[in-house]
């Protein structure tokens, strides 16, 4: 069992409710097992962490990038965030948001191919 830090769970329930318009796209694509039939949760609470997507079965994170994912301290908390995360043994993938919006066939083969 993955370790559960509760004092995050308003801030993922806030979160699942207002998801930024790249993750409600994406949502719509991975729900209801429409990725290999294998189930995804979004802004699942692993270790001390949020992360976007998860697919237990897999071990797959996915993460989507807005520009604050850009700044130099934005690449160092994402590579730390990472490296806990494969930890876990978790594989983690990240998008832009834009290759959300312009890519979203390209995204999805990889997530299936990921799988």
């Amino acid at each position: 069992m993955l370790p559960y830090n509760k004092k995050l769970k308003n801030n993922s329930r806030y979160l699942r409710k207002n998801m930024t318009e790249a993750e409600q796209l994406l949502w719509s694509r991975v729900r209801r097992k429409q990725i290999k039939g294998l189930q995804f949760y979004r802004q699942k609470i692993v270790n001390n962490y949020i992360v976007d997507f998860y697919c237990s079965r897999a071990k797959l994170v996915i993460e989507l990038d807005g520009g604050q994912h850009y700044s130099n301290e934005g690449k160092k908390k994402d590579c730390n965030r990472d490296n806990v995360l494969r930890y876990y043994g978790m594989k983690v993938i990240r998008f832009s948001d834009s290759d959300i919006f312009k890519n979203l066939n390209e995204v999805l083969e990889q997530i299936w191919n990921a799988v």
